[in-house]
């Protein structure tokens, strides 16, 4: 990766982007449009279709002619394989373009944007293109005279709507597999990151995918999503975002056809040190970048750390170094660790929460405040809060920012008692050289995914699925297919 060659990209001015509906680029029923804000600088970078219900109904009506015909369905597992693959190409092909685009819009750093979003975007898409041919059928074990069969079809139509921190990551996530298995889908970026998924997109149709399989909405989740959610003609939603807006997808789902609901919501996951971590200053580097990377904007933020108490002090003046030394800037230069806040809106809600932990009786021990005020960009400086009760708003309530709750434990019980006190269970690590106490841990608290000695970095062989509140249904493995697929019984006498 170049600095000049980012800043080249950074440079190019951004047409306005349409809605993306058989093929083509359509703007708006009503031809309105929303500005789009770079969180970078705060000023208006482009403009996208400010997308109506009845925009989304076309959108839902092409893909459901194109489910129908059989344009994508009916076409054999290779060559539906060798579009995916030709779109991951495109996707490698175009990755800086796309990375400096994005982070225009959402504030991501460069450094992560670019494995992150692209990098991931294509490694997923060619996971699920490898995988589509060794989706095999079943035969059930009948007597000699039936002959029993289960096929596995495609749901039909998909709605996808993506959030705003890592869109072409968990964008690919819902789109890859939907796809491979044969899926026409709707796709709703978020109002503030619509850009480089909607450019993804027209990157799909370029590998040869055919018109009206995938088609995209930009517009207001209000507006928009809740046409997607309530349409009889979509057959699965899949959504990751807030537990307000999940909940209101599913009353959508109750309103409408019942279409199923996939949902990856929030999390407020426990990163639990012992005093037997095998590094204390490896565990404190790691902790500082799995709640302060990306400004703490990751569902599986590590954002309750909870340090047993013989060595709280000591780690707390580790993660403290370590939070301290990590640059916090414009996103597009790589010497930047951490990136903007998506948009000021985001920022003054994580404001707020330090206010709240204040109030509480947290202890703001470095952070806390907004800077690089002079840029007009929305940047908040990494914050420690400690004496941070397991009650506290900090420790239950997810900020999706870079605020760090610290919580002292004295054993194992307590730091299980901790970790599972709310109503979240997303992700969650523990630092300890105790292989019984790690495989105790890895049971015992209730969470999708638990990390042993690391936090972050699994790949797409591994569901990310919640429990709880941060949701239901995986996302990434062969596991995902399971929600993009109907399964039929032919009971056969013979």
């Amino acid at each position: 990766m170049n600095q000049t060659k980012i800043d080249a990209l950074r440079a190019h001015p951004v047409s306005a982007f349409s809605h993306l509906i058989e093929g083509k680029h359509v703007l708006r029923s009503d031809g309105g449009t929303m500005d789009i804000t770079s969180p970078i600088d705060g000023q208006v970078l482009t403009q996208v279709a400010r997308g109506t219900a009845a925009d989304m109904e076309v959108a839902i009506a092409s893909a459901r002619t194109a489910f129908e015909d059989r344009r994508w369905a009916g076409q054999s597992p290779a060559a539906r394989k060798k579009v995916l693959l030709k779109w991951a190409d495109l996707i490698e092909a175009n990755a800086l373009e796309l990375a400096v685009l994005g982070v225009r819009d959402n504030g991501t750093e460069i450094g992560m944007a670019i494995k992150a979003e692209p990098g991931s975007a294509a490694g997923t898409i060619r996971y699920y293109a490898e995988a589509l041919d060794k989706i095999y059928g079943e035969i059930a074990p009948t007597s000699s005279d039936i002959l029993g069969m289960i096929h596995k079809e495609p749901v039909g139509v998909v709605g996808a709507i993506i959030p705003w921190n890592f869109p072409l990551m968990i964008g690919a996530w819902k789109l890859a597999p939907a796809l491979a298995m044969g899926n026409s889908v709707v796709l709703k970026p978020a109002e503030t990151a619509s850009l480089s998924l909607m450019r993804m997109a027209d990157l799909a149709l370029e590998a040869g995918l055919p018109p009206g399989v995938l088609n995209a909405i930009t517009g207001e989740g209000a507006v928009v999503g809740e046409a997607m959610g309530l349409s009889m003609d979509v057959d699965v939603l899949a959504f990751t975002g807030s537990g307000r807006t999940g909940r209101r997808l599913m009353e959508y789902s109750a309103r409408s056809n019942m279409k199923r609901v996939y949902l990856e919501l929030g999390g407020k996951s426990p990163n639990i040190i012992f005093a037997d971590a095998p590094n204390l200053d490896e565990a404190a580097k790691v902790a500082a970048g799995a709640i302060f990377r990306n400004a703490g904007q990751v569902c599986v933020a590590a954002s309750r750390l909870l340090v047993q108490s013989s060595i709280h002090d000591e780690f707390v003046a580790a993660i403290t170094k370590a939070a301290e030394a990590m640059k916090v800037g414009d996103p597009l230069d790589l010497t930047t660790a951490i990136g903007a806040v998506n948009s000021e809106t985001q920022l003054k809600q994580n404001l707020g929460f330090v206010e709240t932990a204040t109030r509480e009786g947290g202890k703001i021990v470095t952070g806390g405040d907004r800077i690089l005020q002079d840029t007009g960009g929305y940047y908040m400086a990494p914050t420690i809060v400690t004496d941070v009760t397991k009650n506290a708003t900090l420790a239950q309530e997810e900020v999706f920012g870079p605020v760090l709750g610290v919580t002292p434990f004295i054993d194992d019980d307590d730091a299980v008692r901790i970790a599972n006190s709310t109503v979240y269970g997303l992700a969650g690590a523990v630092w300890t050289s105790n292989l019984s106490r790690a495989h105790r841990m890895v049971r015992d608290v209730r969470t999708g995914v638990m990390h042993v000695n690391t936090y972050g970095g699994a790949d797409g062989t591994v569901p990310l699925g919640g429990v709880g509140q941060s949701g239901n249904g995986s996302d990434k493995s062969l596991h995902a297919i399971e929600k993009y697929i109907n399964l039929k019984t032919a009971w056969i006498k013979l």
